[in-house]
């Protein structure tokens, strides 16, 4: 990557979007963020800001969309870049990666949102050197960002992590909000679970309130489910709800210590899993420097999604 050159990103979430202009985390000119409404009125908004960054900072070489999902990530498919089976009103089958394409005539990196966090810790946070890693996010909803060998997992589409089925506590009743599964994780630990099992903002529960080990319990069963299935070096545990309920962390850690029961002998599910289960290195900045690494990777031409600044992929 020649310095000075643009880059553009856009983390599309379920409630607020945010807008990046730069090359990396030292090198960030702009950041603009505001609320996602209906499509046609958040992506207008989003151009608006592009055609202006354009205008004020000069070319921007590639676009990259970190998005809310689910969405299509087939490049084959027609259609590829659109948000799907959503349950945000407004925004289910709507094309967001093509549009823009077409819209500034640039290379458009689209995936995950929680798969440009991923790529972002990889490349440049505290995934730096790890292969095999997980980004969580916990949030409006809950999902799971998953690199095996450099690259995020990728078959037959984008996989789902938030809403896979869980153990449930024992005398939890609380049915779930997930318009799709009832009580998968998202449906019980997401921020809004959270405030409809409780009548309070997750921001605002109090750390003692009863609600959190049912919370903590779930995050830990699906946690149990990443360690069994890709055994990651390192789990990193981000969105708003973990950043501003910091206590959440130990209480995860207990529960997956229990729910493993010994059954892997390894340090860093025992007196390391203080440093195995943490916090992602570049913070609240994880989501938009994710779709700033898909912007790189777009220009680069980049055909798999890797963690690395430049392609590894053998041919």
């Amino acid at each position: 990557m020649i310095a000075n050159e643009l880059f553009a990103g856009v983390e599309l979430g379920g409630t607020k979007c945010v807008c990046i202009l730069g090359s990396g985390p030292d090198d960030v000119r702009a950041v603009e963020r505001l609320a996602t409404r209906r499509y046609d009125e958040t992506m207008h908004d989003i151009e608006g800001i592009l055609e202006r960054w354009r205008g004020q900072y000069g070319n921007i070489r590639a676009l990259g969309v970190a998005s809310f999902g689910p969405v299509d990530l087939r490049t084959q498919s027609h259609t590829y870049g659109f948000v799907t089976s959503t349950a945000k009103a407004g925004w289910r089958n709507s094309d967001v990666a093509r549009r823009l394409e077409k819209k500034f005539g640039l290379p458009v990196g689209f995936d995950t949102d929680v798969n440009g966090a991923a790529l972002a810790e990889g490349r440049w946070g505290a995934g730096v050197g790890l292969t095999d890693f997980a980004y969580v996010t916990v949030g409006t909803g809950i999902g799971v960002g998953t690199v095996v060998g450099g690259r995020t997992i990728f078959g037959m589409n984008h996989t789902e992590l938030g809403h896979i089925r869980i153990a449930r506590r024992a005398g939890d009743r609380f049915p779930g909000i997930c318009t799709f599964h009832g009580d998968c994780v998202e449906g019980l630990a997401s921020g809004p679970a959270i405030e409809a099992r409780s009548g309070v903002p997750a921001s605002k529960l109090a750390l003692d309130h009863p609600v959190w080990d049912c919370v903590a319990h779930d995050l830990a069963q699906l946690l149990h489910t990443i360690v069994l299935t890709t055994a990651p070096q390192r789990i990193f545990l981000g969105g708003g709800v973990l950043s501003a309920q910091t206590h959440l962390f130990e209480r995860v850690q207990k529960w997956l210590s229990l729910s493993i029961n010994h059954y892997i002998e390894a340090e860093e599910l025992g007196a390391g899993i203080a440093q195995y289960i943490v916090p992602p290195g570049l913070g609240t900045m994880s989501g938009p420097l994710g779709a700033l690494a898909l912007a790189v990777d777009a220009d680069a031409g980049a055909v798999r999604r890797t963690c690395w600044p430049a392609l590894t992929v053998s041919q």
